[in-house]
């Protein structure tokens, strides 16, 4: 890399590391380069397991490129690493300047394949494809230049070009909330909080009016509560339906004197049918919308290390003593098991600051827990990104051959 793409620091972040990756393992790689300052892998703060990647500070600015240049996707433990410079300032990351994304890419493309394409065309600060929990390409991959005009001459020269035994397409990558998204067009929807007696001659009797059904089911969780999935034979017909049921309310005169006056009524939910992934997003976006944090009250706690059997219930039975919580939910799987975690929110910041002190790492149903304060994804990795720079709390100094003490073991 040339010189004019470092940095005045001298350091690299280390990322696609084994599980069983060490400090000392990293040490005795980058020290052959130069002198190390300090080397830390990061790692979970409950159960110390290694998060996959670490950073490593040279005393010189001159050694920290050598080692990118000559231990790039390297293999350490049997898995090429990537290596590219630490890159202190977010904004950088997240302005999409000089990002580029490519599309179509041949399964057998690494991320040195990658690289190797597109440093032809400026300093690269960070490429990667995408790959699968089994750590196969998902056929598509990212490269971040260090300038908006290395990113248009690569974009330029390599689109349409082929790659291995497939023609890529490359394009600058635009960001999911910036994109223009297109009228979905769909045939298949959901319906949710019907009645208990809900059953396949009611759901003809009720969708049948709006098109030709192509197929339908009912279904029940494991609170015996009922849903539905109903295919139509065109998108003006789901369309129909949805419009013209969603928010209908079913209930019996019995049930509405029932219902209490700070409960949301149960009403019908037509909509249309999403995967797993399209919910994840959905609930992301609206989670950090503007104005979000202004309408939830309270102070939001994260708890983790919960027993499998855990519920909404008895998640809040266990902190309800510090305090008047307005929200509680035991995170669930598609077998209704708890994922082992979950959030209670606090009307006051003073509640919550007890339910920590008190809660924190007391053991139930033989399992300590780990209370603290909820956070956003992105503000927890830059926390860590900013604990494990250089001067935060990484390795000391003074130590053998420039080694300190607080390596790990």
């Amino acid at each position: 890399m040339a010189a004019g793409g470092a940095p005045q620091f001298a350091s690299l972040y280390v990322g696609d590391l084994q599980p069983d990756v060490t400090e000392a393992m990293l040490y005795e790689i980058f020290n052959s380069v130069g002198p190390v300052g300090s080397i830390r892998v990061c790692r979970d703060s409950v159960s110390r397991r290694s998060l996959g990647y670490g950073y490593v500070n040279f005393h010189a600015v001159s050694d920290a490129e050598r080692a990118l240049d000559t231990l790039n996707y390297s293999s350490i433990k049997g898995r090429a690493c990537r290596i590219m410079w630490s890159q202190r300032d977010p904004s950088l990351r997240k302005s999409g300047v000089g990002n580029i994304f490519v599309r179509n890419l041949d399964r057998n493309i690494d991320n040195k394949a990658l690289y190797d394409t597109f440093s032809l065309f400026g300093n690269i600060l960070s490429c990667k494809v995408a790959c699968g929990p089994n750590g196969n390409s998902r056929g598509y991959g990212f490269v971040h230049y260090e300038t908006e005009e290395a990113a248009k001459q690569a974009i330029e020269r390599v689109n349409g070009m082929q790659i291995g035994e497939k023609t890529v397409e490359v394009t600058r990558f635009v960001k999911q909330d910036d994109r223009d998204v297109a009228p979905v067009k769909y045939t298949n929807i959901y319906v949710k909080n019907v009645p208990p007696n809900f059953d396949e001659e009611m759901l003809k009797s009720m969708f049948g009016g709006y098109g030709t059904i192509t197929s339908s089911i009912v279904l029940e969780d494991a609170k015996g509560r009922k849903f539905a999935f109903i295919n139509y034979e065109t998108t003006e017909s789901a369309q129909k339906a949805v419009e013209e049921l969603n928010g209908k309310d079913l209930r019996t005169d019995e049930q509405k004197e029932e219902q209490k006056e700070d409960e949301e009524p149960a009403l019908l939910f037509v909509g249309r049918a999403q995967s797993k992934a399209e919910r994840a997003r959905e609930l992301k976006k609206a989670a950090t919308a503007p104005g979000t944090q202004a309408r939830q009250q309270g102070v939001n706690l994260y708890v983790k290390n919960l027993d499998e059997d855990m519920s909404d219930a008895s998640l809040k039975e266990l902190f309800e003593t510090f305090g008047t919580i307005t929200s509680v939910v035991a995170m669930k799987d598609e077998k209704d098991k708890c994922k082992g975690f979950g959030f209670v929110c606090f009307a006051s910041p003073d509640e919550a600051t007890k339910a920590v002190t008190e809660m924190h790492l007391k053991v139930v149903k033989g399992k300590p827990l780990y209370v603290g304060l909820a956070e956003k994804k992105e503000a927890r990795q830059e926390r860590l990104r900013q604990r494990y720079q250089p001067g935060a709390g990484m390795m000391g100094k003074g130590g053998k051959d420039g080694m300190g003490k607080g390596m790990g073991k």
